[in-house]
């Protein structure tokens, strides 16, 4: 055996835990280092608020304020004392009024030498019958024409007013009163119900106090019992209307002969 290829038992191996210390010291002097940095060359600033700027205000408004007035629709539909014609309305028109006063003296026209010359030779040479004014002439008298009056040949009867709408089934017959005079018409205002038949019948045109009895006892009294046998078509609603009666006169055989 070779003794130079035995290691010799004294030999002591390699320490492990020094690069790690060295490390270590790197790091805490790269620390220093940069702390000493910072305090030598550092400086110490005073910190200054910034300024704040276009911070919104609220305010209130009032009934001038324009963008108030932006809000309004009829802003431009009616006269407003803000647009563009205000200052045109709102000023009093002023009216001139006219001077009639004449700074020229009044000219007269200047009068004709033959100024009436023709109506004096018409005068002249024209001679007028003097007339006589009559200033109350004689009043013209016209023979006076009887005219009998107009009389119906019958009795006759007319229905107006709401029962024009509604058919007639049955009237009745309409007689010829007894008088010596004619005799007014009479309207009585019936009341139809649904069947068609008259309910209550008044006078319309009742007679006064200067009215002729024989009308109120003869020719309105028959017109009520007249009216109250007429009979319309049945309806869905109750009408009202009126019925006028001509009557027609003949005279009355007791009356005295002259």
């Amino acid at each position: 055996m070779n003794d130079a290829s035995v290691s010799p038992a004294t030999d002591t191996p390699p320490a492990a835990g020094v690069p790690q210390k060295n490390f270590l010291l790197l790091v805490a002097f790269a620390v220093a280092t940069h702390i000493a940095l910072v305090v030598l060359f550092g400086a110490k600033k005073q910190i200054t608020p910034k300024p704040v700027t276009n911070v919104p205000v609220l305010q209130l408004g009032d009934a001038e304020d324009e963008l108030l007035a932006l809000d309004n629709p009829a802003l431009f539909a009616r006269p407003n004392p803000r647009d563009f014609s205000a200052s045109e309305w709102q000023r009093p028109l002023v009216i001139t009024q006219p001077s009639f006063r004449h700074a020229e003296a009044p000219r007269y026209l200047a009068q004709p030498p033959d100024l009436g010359a023709v109506f004096s030779g018409f005068m002249r040479t024209n001679r007028f019958e003097n007339y006589r004014p009559d200033f109350k002439p004689a009043a013209p008298f016209a023979e006076a024409v009887f005219t009998p009056p107009a009389q119906a040949h019958a009795t006759t009867m007319n229905i107006s007013g709401a029962l024009t709408g509604r058919k007639l089934l049955s009237a009745p017959a309409l007689p010829a009163l007894e008088f010596n005079d004619t005799l007014a018409a009479s309207t009585v205002q019936v009341l139809v119900d649904r069947t068609g038949n008259v309910t209550s019948a008044t006078l319309a045109n009742p007679a006064g106090l200067l009215a002729d009895a024989a009308r109120a006892s003869l020719g309105d009294q028959t017109g009520l019992t007249l009216a109250k046998q007429f009979r319309f078509a049945p309806a869905s609603k109750i009408t009202l209307g009126e019925i006028t009666f001509v009557w027609h006169t003949i005279p009355s055989a007791t009356t005295n002969q002259p």
